[in-house]
């Protein structure tokens, strides 16, 4: 576990934090609604690509510049801020003080503006920015040189696959599922050759299936989907789902020549280990394995699952294939399209 100390005055800046890799829908916006933490306690990521302002136009910047940062089609707005940032709950933040005033152009609440709108409490130096305005996760980004992260020494959690249901306490659906799906969507087009895979009855159809129904055409050699992980060997399967690495992003790496496509840990677990989800326990008046038939009816949003179109693309500018003319086409192409 790290803490992050002011690189000024040495000043304690966080809690213990863990790292974790950074979730896919750090960046996307949610209309005008309130929005939950980002970061779950006690855990931080860091964002490799640039992010925040300045921001420029896609058309203003050379092709080789934007190939060496790995964009390969048009991402719009395209930011020139720093790498590296940091993000954590708001919670876990200590020894600092609000300026308001340095909030960029927001709504209801503060987002990231020009200069950063959190001050160490000890010398004053600029070190982070909170963010909780209507739309966007409420989040403190670190500026990565105005801070150091100094090891603590103690362990780091044990790691859980805590299955997370794709509809949240709201009654929506999870925009976690969304992004996470969004992402997985571009790298199973990707690996699939233009063919439309082939999915195994189930969740993952469900999930999925109405999309790449859209997307791609059915044909022969086409490859197939499953599930990968801790106890899961992917059944032989083409392109597998897998958890993500512990730290960094990366993914689980599974036994074979199979293609891994990570999913964050909650969504990963509720599709491959689903087992119990009722809210309602048994209190052992069953006998083992036998569920309930009487819990209440699960929540029904008011529209049908779909990815989150943002994620798929950005994920998809990011793949060197999406240069091949079949792939770019598709990275500008709704969902609904048929």
């Amino acid at each position: 576990m790290d803490v992050f100390v002011c690189a000024g005055c040495g000043a304690e800046l966080t809690v213990p934090l863990t790292r974790v890799p950074l979730p896919v829908e750090a960046h996307l916006s949610y209309g005008h609604q309130p929005m939950p933490p980002l970061m779950a306690p006690g855990t931080y990521a860091v964002d490799p690509e640039p992010s925040g302002p300045p921001f420029r136009p896609w058309e203003e910047v050379p092709e080789a510049e934007t190939t060496a940062r790995g964009l390969f089609v048009p991402v719009w707005p395209l930011s020139f801020g720093a790498r590296n940032r940091i993000v954590v709950a708001p919670g876990d933040v200590r020894g600092t003080r609000l300026i308001p005033e340095h909030s960029g152009d927001s709504c209801l609440g503060m987002c990231v503006g020009e200069l950063p709108s959190m001050a160490c409490a000890g010398c004053g130096a600029l070190v982070a920015s909170r963010v909780d305005d209507c739309g966007l996760w409420q989040a403190v980004w670190i500026e990565p040189d105005t801070v150091r992260r100094v090891p603590t020494g103690l362990p780091a959690p044990a790691r859980e696959f805590v299955p997370l249901p794709p509809i949240d306490p709201s009654g929506g659906w999870s925009h976690v599922w969304e992004a996470a799906t969004g992402a997985a969507l571009a790298r199973i087009v990707a690996a699939s050759g233009g063919v439309r895979p082939v999915l195994p009855d189930g969740l993952l159809t469900e999930v999925f299936g109405p999309v790449l129904d859209r997307l791609l055409p059915a044909g022969p050699a086409a490859r197939t989907v499953g599930l990968a992980g801790p106890g899961l060997p992917g059944d032989g399967a083409d392109i597998v789902l897998v958890p993500y690495g512990p730290e960094t992003g990366g993914s689980w790496q599974p036994v074979g020549g199979a293609l891994p496509v990570p999913l964050a840990d909650g969504v990963w677990a509720y599709l491959a280990l689903p087992g119990e989800t009722s809210p309602l326990p048994s209190s052992g008046t069953l006998p083992e394995g036998v569920l309930r038939d009487d819990y209440p009816l699960p929540d029904h949003p008011w529209h049908v699952f779909r990815p989150d179109h943002g994620a798929y693309r950005e994920t998809l500018a990011r793949i060197p294939a999406v240069r091949e003319p079949w792939l770019r086409a598709l990275a500008g192409r709704g969902f609904s399209a048929s």
